[in-house]
């Protein structure tokens, strides 16, 4: 004969799944309710970027030039050329020279003013000042620079002034000099978010770790290096992160200050990409270019979200 205590079990065990079988319908409503609601952003985002990049993907699969159909299946024919085209391989050490310097310059610029401005009087304005180049339009600085760079233009007239000598050098029309103007100008445009992204990252740190390594008499150099570096390491991979996808998908400053293509050192991935799709008319071709560039992306994005979880599991 069962006793009171194992009608009680039996009863809280009852219980105990209906709760669990209501729980469970709550969430399967829930997740309906969701997706009712996200259905509209889901297909619009499909329309909009998941099917063109389906396409282009079987795009870079076919022989699809200018004016001719897609029946032609090529298969890995544009990867072949991709890898053993001289200019492709000119436009990838261009890519990775510029992708190196976009990275080391404006996020190591960036984070040392974001320490010298933080905390000094003005220090709103001086981050207005720097962060302006940010809101105007990349193909409008380049035009400036260009003219700039210009042989008689105003940075060859400030150093002729300067000197005292006559100065006109074509900053623009050398491969030496080429790609670090550019490069320069591209460190006046960005290092201003940089550096914001950089204040956000070293407002969001606590004071008292801060405050108990100056009690136990470390320096400045410690306690940037044993405190803020440390705790700030998340925030400067997302900068580093952007800066490298950036570096990579580099168009406007690269096409409008170039002078000719192909031949130039500013002939990036993006750039040849443009070329040959647009001026050679060979979209397959192109649409390879594309794959490899997105393919570089995700791969980037893959190694940031690895290294952003190992930063977290230090930091708990």
């Amino acid at each position: 004969m069962a006793s009171a205590d194992d009608d009680r079990a039996i009863i809280e065990k009852l219980g105990y799944e209906n709760l669990q079988r209501s729980e469970r319908a709550v969430r399967r409503r829930n997740f309906r309710i969701a997706l009712f609601f996200m259905a509209p952003a889901v297909l619009l985002t499909s329309i909009v970027l998941l099917l063109p990049i389906a396409f282009n993907i079987y795009l870079s699969f076919t022989r699809w030039e200018r004016f001719k159909g897609l029946d032609q299946f090529g298969g890995l024919d544009n990867y072949q050329l991709l890898l053993n085209h001289p200019q492709f391989e000119t436009a990838f050490t261009s890519t990775v020279v510029w992708v190196t310097a976009s990275l080391i310059i404006p996020v190591g610029l960036g984070l040392l003013l974001a320490l010298m401005l933080r905390g000094i009087p003005m220090e709103g304005t001086f981050k207005n000042i720097i962060f302006l180049p940010r809101v105007l339009a990349p193909t409008s600085i380049g035009v400036i620079w260009f003219y700039v760079y210009a042989p008689h233009g105003v940075l060859n007239s400030a150093l002729s002034l300067v000197s005292g000598h006559p100065v006109d050098t074509g900053w623009l029309y050398t491969d030496e000099t080429t790609m670090p103007s550019i490069i320069a100008t591209y460190v006046w445009q960005n290092v201003g978010l940089v550096m914001v992204l950089l204040l956000l990252g070293l407002a969001a740190i606590p004071t008292d770790p801060i405050e108990a390594a100056r009690m136990d008499g470390a320096s400045n150099r410690q306690v940037l290096q044993y405190i803020v570096l440390p705790l700030l390491t998340p925030t400067l991979l997302v900068v580093s992160m952007l800066s490298i996808l950036a570096g990579f998908g580099a168009f406007d400053l690269l096409w409008v200050m170039g002078i000719s293509y192909p031949g130039q050192r500013t002939l990036s991935l993006s750039v040849y990409m443009y070329f040959v799709g647009f001026n050679k008319g060979s979209w397959a071709y192109a649409a390879a270019i594309a794959v490899f560039l997105g393919a570089i992306s995700i791969a980037v994005t893959w190694v940031q979200a690895l290294l952003q979880a190992r930063a977290e599991r230090l930091r708990g």
